[in-house]
């Protein structure tokens, strides 16, 4: 079981190359790239609030108070926020670097590389306490996560882009930090009855990251563009990556981890 259950977990995180699949052009183009961003930030937002806040609330039910995951994601924005001045000042600092705007995009990424990671360890824990459960309810979940996983590693994709990865480091990025849900998943089967109850907090972490990735720093970047037409397209590509992520988790809900 345990070996099924890693070959799951490691299917999914392969979802990345998805990344590759789908965008086919150069991604230097402006119209592309902020483009992408757009998208990216519609779909942290969505997933966010519909996909993973919904689940830390069920998850947390007789084991912490709606509030209690309340707080948790904004003390996680506070966090991420204060964790980005610090490295921010960090940068600062050196009278020899200048590029403010440069390093911006790379915290952006670090940022979003640890939120993803939080998200992958959760699907991990879910992936593992299905298949203990049963193999074939283990088989549907493991379906649900892969397309839950689709839009949201093409937000990613968007997000290191954005940071001044290229399309392969980005990639490369992208799936090395998908499977962390594999080790998330050897975690739950060892150790499930000491972890499990971390889910909630866990999801709500991710929420705070999500949302604090979405509101200061990509959505910020969108508003440099002045070109009417051009604005109404990436508004357009906010709702469509919030559009997306809302109609995947309409008809393939999360399997909550018993």
């Amino acid at each position: 079981m345990l070996f099924t259950i890693i070959i799951a977990t490691f299917f999914v995180g392969l979802v990345s190359l998805v990344g590759i699949l789908l965008i086919t052009k150069k991604t230097g183009e402006q119209k592309n790239f902020r483009s992408l961003i757009s998208l990216a930030a519609g779909s942290l937002l969505a997933v966010a609030f519909l996909d993973l806040l919904p689940e830390a609330m069920e998850a947390a039910d007789g084991v912490f108070e709606a509030h209690d995951i309340s707080a948790v994601v904004l003390l996680s924005v506070l966090v991420f926020f204060l964790l980005e001045r610090i490295l921010h000042w960090h940068h600062c600092s050196d009278e020899f670097n200048l590029d403010i705007h440069g390093h911006h995009q790379k915290t952006a990424v670090f940022l979003n590389l640890i939120g993803d990671a939080v998200h992958n360890i959760i699907d991990g824990f879910l992936i593992a306490g299905a298949f203990l459960l049963d193999f074939n309810v283990g088989v549907t979940v493991t379906l649900a996560v892969i397309l839950h996983e689709i839009p949201q590693e093409i937000s990613d994709f968007g997000v290191l882009l954005y940071g001044g990865l290229s399309r392969w480091q980005a990639v490369g990025a992208n799936i090395l930090v998908a499977l962390t849900a594999v080790i998330g998943a050897i975690v739950f089967y060892f150790f499930g009855g000491i972890f499990g109850h971390l889910i909630p907090i866990m999801a709500a972490v991710a929420v705070g990251n999500f949302i604090y990735l979405a509101m200061a720093d990509l959505i910020p970047e969108l508003l440099h563009e002045n070109n009417r037409r051009k604005v109404i397209l990436h508004t357009a590509w906010v709702f469509i990556g919030a559009a997306l992520i809302y109609g995947v988790t309409i008809f393939l809900p999360h399997a909550p981890v018993a």
